[in-house]
Order: C-alpha cells, then structure tokens, then sequence
C-alpha cells in the first residue's frame, strides 16, 4: 500500500529554533532517505518552495483566474512529503516517525493512504495496491 507522508511547516515554530536544531533536521533527512532506499520502501520525495511563491488556479465562466498564494490562510503549509509503500499503516507511521521534523514540538507528519495514482489497474486503483 502507498502512503502520503506529508510535511507540515508553521515558520514560527521553524523560526525558533537553533541553528543546530535546523541543521540536525536537514541532516536527518539524507540519512531518513537512505534508509527507506535501503528497506525497498522509498517511491519518491519532493521539498517544495513557500506559500508565497504559490498559486490558486480557478476556472470561472470558463476562464482560469490565478491568484496569489495558497488556497488556505494558515500559519502551517505543506513543505514537501515522501511518497513509500509499506506494508501496513502501522508501518508507515514508524517510517513518518523517523522523519527528523516529526520530533519538533509544533510540527508534524501527516500520513494519508494512497487510494489512487496513475499506474494502477482496474482492480487495485480504488485500494492502493
């Protein structure tokens, strides 16, 4: 089964940390990847950029209208997410646990089943298998 591990930022909670505390996360991360590399359970991983540099795409009266920002006003916005495929829920919350942000105080890993993705067949697209 596929799993969403997603990484939830709140810049204030970021903002006070140490320079050790940052670069202990950053670290974490390089040695977080190649662990899941090494268990089979790694699909992919991507960090993405601030809100401010988002977009909202909608469509109205059939023309798109793009505006600044993220959909939601919220101090916490999604900063990236690894994508794994484990064998059971339970497992994936033991690999979001070893995500070095999830041990910050004010951060966290949410960690979501996959129900659907591009290559799946008929039978398995609705279960993530």
């Amino acid at each position: 089964m596929k799993y969403l591990l997603a990484m939830h930022m709140n810049p204030d909670v970021w903002d006070g940390l140490s320079e050790a505390a940052k670069d202990e996360v950053m670290t974490g991360h390089g040695e977080f990847i190649r662990r899941i590399r090494e268990s089979g359970e790694m699909v992919s991983t991507q960090a993405l950029d601030a809100p401010a540099k988002s977009a909202v795409v909608r469509v109205k009266d059939g023309m798109p209208a793009v505006t600044d920002g993220p959909f939601v006003e919220s101090k916490e916005f999604l900063a990236g997410f690894y994508l794994i495929e484990c064998e059971s829920q339970e497992r994936a919350y033991e690999i979001a646990a070893m995500i070095p942000d999830a041990k910050i105080e004010g951060l966290g890993i949410e960690v979501r089943p996959v129900v659907f993705f591009a290559d799946a067949t008929a039978e398995s697209e609705y279960t993530g298998g």
